[in-house]
């Protein structure tokens, strides 16, 4: 109650409100429920009071509680959740992932600890070196099991699912943005007849979030983006590219005109990741650029617009994307251009969301011109003698003693 109090929460969402009573209760949830709803509340809620209430195994490697989440970002989030929620009841909470120091997070779970919260690669890391057990843990939550079957981790789940105590000796909940056949099967499989939630499916994208689409030419996209962000100077903007180009060149784009902005890819080292997305939470940072790494698992609070560069070719991401907005009933904006290259899937989207997005005549005036062009790399130096292809071909031929070449 205490970390409940410390974390704000006077009411609960839907998703909690109907999980919570059968969680409550050590049955096997299968919860199906949109971005930003709270369903990290939810389990961990859930979790922790079991914790409370039922009696620990008997001493051993194994931890209580694990939970299993795709990405980096969302074991971080989770992370920080729990230990604002589990920290003052005394639990030992400890995230894994990779991208930093192996060493130490291999001593740290070596020890004994209450929850495991962690990406499928680096746990099974960890449980074939036996560092740690899974056979005596009592609570296993997945989260945004759809994503996890996107990103090719299913062979890793069930690697993990197979060496852990017998479903019926055990709590387990899952939770997804989608409950399609290959999450039911593995509910069926891996769960003890779990109770099935689904949380307003009809409203497949967050009712807070003020949607609108410009329609507008690929090399008019940078101009009219930097329209957007000059009529909007005191928002808190997180932009999506499809690649990891597309976000260095507009990164590079939005610096070279004294807008500080910086960028969330797959290849950026963990620890600057965490960084950048630490300067994003304070507010130091206004703008983030991201691939669609970022757009499950980062809960930052007042993101007031999202920004699709690039309209996202799936669209399940565009749902996923737009929900890093309008988080924990705030409002918000999702504003989308649409160039020739990727316009083609605002179709299926609008299928997908049931709802045709609004369009926004583009005028003249919305699209800046005259900016500051993004400065080009500077070309690496060859050092040594220039000598043309052609005379190294030359060189490289061999003859004959008769002269002739073959």
């Amino acid at each position: 109650m205490e970390g409940i109090r410390a974390a704000g929460f006077t009411e609960c969402t839907p998703v909690q409100a109907l999980t919570l009573p059968d969680a409550l209760r050590g049955k096997d949830i299968a919860a199906q429920a949109q971005t930003g709803t709270g369903k990290t509340a939810a389990f961990l809620i859930a979790v922790f009071s079991r914790m409370l209430a039922v009696r620990p195994p008997a001493r051993g490697p194994s931890p209580r509680a694990l939970i299993i989440a795709p990405t980096r970002e969302l074991v971080m989030q989770i992370h920080a959740e729990a230990k604002l929620l589990g920290g003052p009841a005394g639990f030992r909470i400890v995230p894994v992932f990779g991208g930093v120091d192996y060493l130490k997070q291999r001593g740290e779970i070596s020890k004994k600890v209450d929850m495991l919260i962690g990406t499928p690669g680096r746990l099974i890391d960890y449980l074939k070196q036996k560092v740690y057990s899974l056979k005596r843990t009592q609570f296993l939550v997945i989260d945004e099991a759809d994503r996890l079957f996107d990103m090719g981790f299913i062979s890793d789940l069930r690697f993990l699912l197979r060496r852990m105590s017998p479903y019926n000796k055990r709590q387990s909940m899952l939770f997804s943005a989608t409950l399609s056949n290959r999450v039911l099967e593995l509910c069926y499989e891996y769960m003890n007849m779990p109770e099935q939630f689904t949380v307003t499916p009809e409203k497949i994208t967050v009712e807070e979030v003020e949607q609108e689409i410009y329609h507008v030419g690929k090399s008019e996209k940078p101009g009219l983006l930097l329209g957007i962000l000059k009529r909007e100077p005191n928002s808190r903007c997180l932009i999506f590219c499809n690649t990891r180009a597309a976000v260095e060149r507009l990164v590079a784009l939005l610096n070279a005109n004294d807008i500080a902005t910086a960028a969330i890819t797959g290849d950026i080292p963990q620890r600057k990741r965490m960084k950048v997305l630490s300067r994003f939470r304070e507010g130091s940072l206004p703008i983030l650029v991201a691939t669609d790494v970022a757009s499950r698992g980062l809960h930052i609070d007042g993101v007031t617009h999202v920004i699709n560069y690039d309209l996202p070719q799936d669209p399940e991401d565009y749902v996923h994307r737009i929900g890093r907005t309008a988080r924990a009933g705030a409002r918000g904006r999702a504003i989308n251009l649409a160039c020739e290259e990727y316009v083609h899937s605002l179709a299926d989207i609008e299928e997908y969301i049931r709802q045709k997005i609004p369009v926004i005549p583009v005028t003249a005036e919305m699209i800046v011109t005259g900016y500051r062009k993004r400065p080009r790399r500077p070309r690496k130096k060859i050092s040594g003698k220039k000598s043309s292809v052609r005379g190294q071909r030359k060189h490289s031929r061999r003859k004959t003693p008769a002269g002739k070449q073959y």
